[in-house]
C-alpha cells in the first residue's frame, strides 16, 4: 500500500495509560504527541474489554485525525474498523495475517511478527506491509521467552528478508542503539517503554524523530 514508513514509530501500551483521568490522559497525550510530528502510532492492549480498547482508540483517532497520521492496533482485527484505525497489528495467536488482509483489504495496514533467530517459514509470502522483529535487546513492555538478538541479529533477517522488506525492529532499543539497529539493516523502529516511561513522552518522541529522521 502508499505508505512510507517513519524511522521510528511509537508503540503505546494500556499498562503505560493511568486509570485515574484516563481519558483526559489519553487526550492531552495524543494531541501533543500530534504536535510532536507523530505519522504511525500503534496501540495495544492485550487485556481490555472490547469497550475499553473502542474508547481509549475513539479518544487517539479524534487527537490524531491528520490524514499523514496512520493508527495501527494491537491484536483486534475485528475492532478496527469500528475504531476507524488503519490497520493491525498480529501475531501468532491473533488472527492470521491473511484472514486480516480478507476482512480489513487492500488498503488497510497488516504487519506481522517476522521472527527472531531465523525468519518464519512462509512468513515473506504473507499479505503483509511490514514485519516486526526481535526482541532486540531484553524488555519489560511485553512478554516474551525469546532470546534478545541485537544488532547481529538484525543483520541475519534483514540477508534473509531481502532489501526490499520493511523490518520493524522492536524490543529494548533506545535513541543511543538505535543508529545501530538501522545501520544493522532495519527499517524502523518501534519504541514504547523508551517514549512513554519518560517524563515527556512527546519531548522524547520528538527528540527520537530529530535524531533519526
Amino acid at each position: 500500500m502508499p505508505f512510507s514508513f517513519p524511522k521510528v514509530y511509537p508503540i503505546l501500551d494500556a499498562g503505560a495509560i493511568p486509570q485515574a483521568e484516563r481519558a483526559e490522559f489519553l487526550r492531552r497525550l495524543a494531541s501533543e504527541l500530534a504536535e510532536a510530528g507523530v505519522a504511525l502510532l500503534e496501540y495495544r492492549n492485550k487485556t481490555g474489554s472490547d469497550a475499553e480498547v473502542l474508547a481509549d482508540a475513539a479518544i487517539l483517532r479524534a487527537a490524531l485525525s491528520r490524514p499523514n497520521i496512520k493508527l495501527i492496533l494491537d491484536d483486534r482485527v475485528d475492532l478496527v474498523e469500528r475504531a476507524g484505525f488503519d490497520g493491525v497489528h498480529v501475531d501468532a495467536g491473533d488472527a492470521a495475517p491473511a484472514e486480516a488482509r480478507r476482512l480489513l483489504g487492500p488498503e488497510k495496514i497488516v504487519g506481522t511478527f517476522g521472527g527472531s533467530e531465523t525468519l518464519l517459514p512462509g512468513v515473506q509470502k504473507e499479505p503483509v506491509d511490514y514485519l516486526s522483529i526481535g526482541p532486540i535487546f531484553p524488555t519489560t513492555t511485553k512478554q516474551t521467552a525469546k532470546a534478545p538478538i541485537g544488532a547481529a541479529g538484525v543483520r541475519r533477517l534483514r540477508e534473509q528478508a531481502g532489501p526490499n522488506a520493511v523490518l520493524v525492529a522492536v524490543g529494548g532499543v533506545t535513541l543511543e542503539t538505535a543508529p545501530e539497529i538501522l545501520a544493522a539493516g532495519a527499517s524502523v523502529i518501534g519504541v514504547s517503554a523508551a517514549i512513554f516511561r519518560a517524563q515527556d513522552p512527546a519531548a522524547e518522541f520528538r527528540r527520537w524523530l530529530h535524531a533519526l529522521g
